[in-house]
C-alpha cells in the first residue's frame, strides 16, 4: 500500500477517487435518479463537490445515499480506513484505525461499522452448479461470559463466570466454493435441520457435489437435488479422494484468527457484519485475481445505498 498517494493526504484528491468509483460516467442524483440535468456548482460550494439535479432542484455530493453520508470525518481518512480495512487479512481493530487516523475511538469503531456494511453482499447468489463442489460447515463462537452468583461453602458470597454449552454460544454456518467464494450466517435462532435444509435450498445449485462432516444436520440434504458426499471427521477421516472440507475449514481457521488475535470479542448484534467482512476478503482474495487497491475499489463501490446511523448500530 502506498501511503504517500494523494487520496490519502488531499480532501480534493479523495473526493475525486470516491466519484471516480461511484459516478464513472458522470455525477447523477441519488434523489431522483438524474443523469442528465446535472449542475456542478462553483465556488465554495463546488470545492465542496456540491451539485444540484434541475429536475428535482436538490443539491447533494457523492457522499449522499452512501456509507459517508453526514460523516465529519474527512474523506482522505475513510480513504485510508477503506484501504486498511480491504489489505489486512484477519481485519483491523478500531483501536488500531483510532491510533493510524488521528480519530476518536467512537469514531474509528462506527468507521469500522460502516465499512463492513459496505463490504455486505446485498443478494448473494446460489453456488456451485453441475461439476463444482461446495462444502459446508458449521462452528460456535462462545458468547461473553455468562454470570453466576451464590454463596461459598463458608457463607461468603460469590459472583464468579461461566461459559459452558451450545445454549451460550453464537452458531455460525458457512458455504464455500472450492476454489470460489464463501458465504457465511449467523443462525440466532439456533442450529437445526430445518435452518441447514432452508439454506442448502436457497444458496446451492441443483446438481452440485456438496461437501460436509458427518454431522446429522446435512443428512438428507440430497432432497435438494445436490449429491451429498461426507468424511468422518470422529474416525479421523479428513479426505477421502477430493471429498474434504479442508477450504471451509480454512475459512473459518482465518476468521477465528481474526477474532481472537484482532477483535477478540464480536456481539450477537453485529456477528453478521463480522462475517461479511472476512467472506469479501476471501471473495477477492489474490487467488481470484484481485489486488489490494482494487478490493478497496469494490468496496467503495458497495458504499452506495446503505446508509448505517450511529443510533442504529448502538
Amino acid at each position: 500500500m502506498n501511503l504517500t498517494d494523494k487520496i490519502f493526504h488531499d480532501e480534493q484528491a479523495a473526493r475525486e477517487h470516491l466519484e471516480a468509483q461511484r459516478w464513472p460516467t458522470g455525477p447523477y442524483c441519488p434523489f431522483c435518479g438524474e443523469a442528465e440535468a446535472i449542475t456542478r456548482l462553483g465556488g465554495k460550494a463546488g470545492e465542496l463537490g456540491q451539485c444540484v439535479c434541475r429536475s428535482c432542484r436538490k443539491k447533494f455530493t457523492v457522499t449522499v445515499g452512501t456509507v459517508f453520508e453526514r460523516s465529519h470525518i474527512p474523506l482522505s481518512k475513510w480513504m485510508l480506513g477503506f484501504r486498511l480495512m480491504a489489505a489486512s487479512k484477519k481485519g483491523v481493530s478500531a483501536h488500531q484505525l483510532h491510533r493510524m487516523l488521528g480519530i476518536t475511538y467512537k469514531s474509528a469503531w462506527f468507521m469500522a461499522h460502516r465499512i463492513r456494511e459496505a463490504m455486505r453482499e446485498t443478494s448473494p447468489a446460489p453456488m456451485g452448479g453441475e461439476g463444482k463442489i461446495v462444502e459446508m460447515d458449521e462452528m460456535y463462537i462462545a458468547k461473553a461470559p455468562l454470570e453466576q452468583s451464590g454463596t461459598r461453602k463458608d457463607g461468603t458470597p460469590y459472583k464468579g463466570k461461566r461459559t459452558t454449552g451450545l445454549a451460550n454460544k453464537h452458531a455460525v454456518v458457512a458455504l464455500v466454493e472450492r476454489g470460489g467464494e464463501a458465504r457465511s450466517f449467523h443462525i440466532r435462532k439456533g442450529m437445526d435441520k430445518g435452518t441447514v435444509d432452508a439454506l442448502i435450498a436457497q444458496f446451492i445449485r441443483k446438481d452440485t457435489r456438496l461437501h460436509t462432516d458427518e454431522s446429522p444436520l446435512y443428512k438428507g440434504a440430497e432432497k435438494h437435488g445436490v449429491t451429498h458426499e461426507r468424511v468422518n471427521h470422529s474416525k479421523d477421516e479428513y479426505a477421502r479422494g477430493d471429498i474434504t472440507t479442508n477450504s471451509v475449514e480454512g475459512h473459518f481457521g482465518v476468521f477465528t484468527r481474526g477474532l481472537v488475535g484482532t477483535y477478540q470479542h464480536m456481539s450477537e448484534q453485529h456477528l453478521a457484519r463480522y462475517l461479511a467482512e472476512f467472506d469479501f476478503r476471501m471473495n477477492t482474495r489474490v487467488a481470484l485475481g484481485v489486488d489490494d487497491v482494487s478490493r478497496a475499489n469494490r468496496i467503495l463501490k458497495g458504499a452506495e445505498g446503505k446508509r448505517l446511523t450511529y443510533r442504529h448500530v448502538t
